[in-house]
């Protein structure tokens, strides 16, 4: 194939006038779709644009915004989406660091990016959420007839970069190959056949929503109800209409707020995919109870999009990610000598496959550290692997606790901690101890309107863990500091409590 990417996930839509996008105002085809992304290719060549240059978005969702991965993909410019909630200081430098030619804002957003994208030496223009802009108008005067750039499946189709939580973001290097190896493995794991309707609430900057949801609805020709974002009346609206719904945890929770999601609302589905945070096991459960359907849980990261899933025929376990997709090898090492463990013990899971990136943007000695040359990607999450091959994620190697020379691990306290009476969540982490080093601190939300004993969960956690184990203090907390994919973040926690056992 002369663009593998293009010519697999959007060339096949020409001329097919089916439904694509099920859009708040409008619906849009396959076909009207292509035509718009070509536009765009033709727009984004007009900026002076070429192959292997960098366009950085930060827009909202739209199928605009969907319509520009198209537009880059098939006139072979490196896609880089960016986080919505990012400032202008974050942006300068994503732009800095990735040498975009040119951004694409939020017309909101113009004034304060003006200078940092000059000072970068990116042109920068304006796509809004509802399609207008000066792109969108530049875009309305081109042809609709793009030749498509030939490219290779190891050249670079997208830079994500990394949330960053230790140290500065580093661009994560996904090739052609990357993204449609992972969409057809999913495709196939998941069932997806242009039958499926997928009810799509997720972000588009993200792997999750742009890598997984985006791509193997384009290479199975399914159709999407293109959500801004989860909102939980539209949600229910949209549930009866559609087969799929991708989301993380808290969308299934606020589904399980109100009494009016049930097995008859969700009759025509399918399939529940979770994934970019834990689920509670109680999650799980009640969903299933209520729902009649047991959700799928996977296990994916920025540098290698989907490495592990439950089966979709078979045995869904709770806490668990499942196996290894198909084509992707994984095993637990011991972090200091790379050796794998036995099923059962405690290491850092590493990954191997077409689904692995290609290294991160300018930082070799990084990709050096994290990506072996056999291939393996450290991941940096702690984990366990049973003799069937399910694996469960127990932390991030940096989450570890040493306290008094100990390893702790906070997930095994984290689930002891949400099984007690009136405890929604919880996390633990390790914060500063003047005898131990670091010490354990618990981490505690209430259930809506009940009251939690403090006594009562430390008296709870003596009987069922080891003393050094045993949170030093526990904090109660309105909510848990999340990002935009719902996962915890723990940096913030040990930021605000690094005193609190001084």
């Amino acid at each position: 194939m002369k663009n593998p990417l293009y010519d697999s996930l959007f060339a096949p839509h020409w001329g097919n006038h089916s439904t694509f996008l099920y859009l708040p105002d409008q619906d849009l085809s396959f076909d009207d779709f292509l035509k718009l992304a070509s536009k765009f290719a033709n727009a984004i060549a007009s900026f002076g644009l070429v192959a292997g240059d960098r366009l950085a978005v930060q827009v909202e969702k739209s199928a605009e915004a969907l319509a520009v991965y198209a537009a880059c993909a098939q006139s072979g410019v490196v896609f880089l989406p960016l986080n919505t909630g990012y400032t202008a200081a974050e942006i300068e430098y994503f732009l800095g660091n990735s040498g975009a030619k040119l951004m694409l804002c939020d017309v909101k957003a113009y004034e304060s990016l003006f200078d940092v994208a000059q000072s970068s030496g990116a042109k920068l223009a304006v796509l809004n959420g509802d399609g207008s802009g000066d792109f969108a108008e530049k875009a309305k005067e081109q042809s609709a007839d793009f030749q498509t750039v030939e490219r290779d499946q190891d050249d670079l189709a997208a830079f994500l970069y990394t949330s960053g939580t230790t140290g500065r973001s580093k661009g994560a290097m996904l090739s052609q190959k990357n993204l449609i190896s992972n969409a057809t493995v999913l495709a196939k794991a998941w069932w997806f056949t242009n039958a499926d309707t997928l009810l799509h609430a997720l972000p588009i900057f993200h792997t999750h929503g742009l890598f997984v949801a985006c791509n193997i609805s384009l290479l199975t020709s399914a159709s999407m109800i293109f959500q801004a974002k989860f909102n939980l009346e539209d949600a229910l609206a949209a549930l009866p209409k559609s087969t799929v719904m991708m989301g993380v945890p808290t969308f299934y929770t606020r589904l399980l707020s109100d009494a009016r999601f049930n097995q008859d609302l969700v009759k025509h589905m399918r399939l529940f995919v979770s994934g970019s945070a834990p689920l509670l096991a109680e999650t799980h459960v009640e969903f299933e109870n209520r729902s009649g359907h047991k959700i799928l849980e996977r296990y994916g990261m920025t540098e290698t999009n989907m490495n592990t899933s439950n089966p979709y025929v078979g045995d869904r376990r709770a806490g668990t990610v499942g196996m290894p997709l198909e084509g992707v090898e994984a095993k637990v090492c011991d972090a200091v000598t790379g050796e794998t463990l036995a099923n059962g013990e405690i290491g850092v899971l590493e990954v191997r496959g077409d689904n692995v990136f290609q290294g991160y943007w300018q930082m070799p000695e990084k990709t050096a550290e994290e990506l072996r040359e056999d291939g393996f990607f450290i991941t940096g999450d702690l984990a366990t692997q049973s003799d069937d091959g399910y694996i469960t994620i127990v932390g991030r190697g940096k989450d570890l606790i040493i306290t008094g020379g100990f390893n702790v691990y906070p997930k095994e306290i984290e689930t002891l901690l949400d099984d007690q009476p009136n405890v929604l969540e919880s996390a633990v982490i390790g914060v500063p101890h003047p005898d131990f080093g670091e010490g354990v601190l618990g981490i505690v939300v209430p259930k809506s309107g009940a009251d939690v004993d403090v006594a009562q969960l430390k008296a709870a956690m003596a009987q069922k863990l080891a003393k050094f184990k045993q949170p030093k203090k526990i904090v109660i907390m309105k909510e848990l500091p999340r990002n935009t994919m719902g996962k915890v973040q723990k940096n913030i926690l040990r930021d605000q409590f690094a005193d609190a056992l001084k």
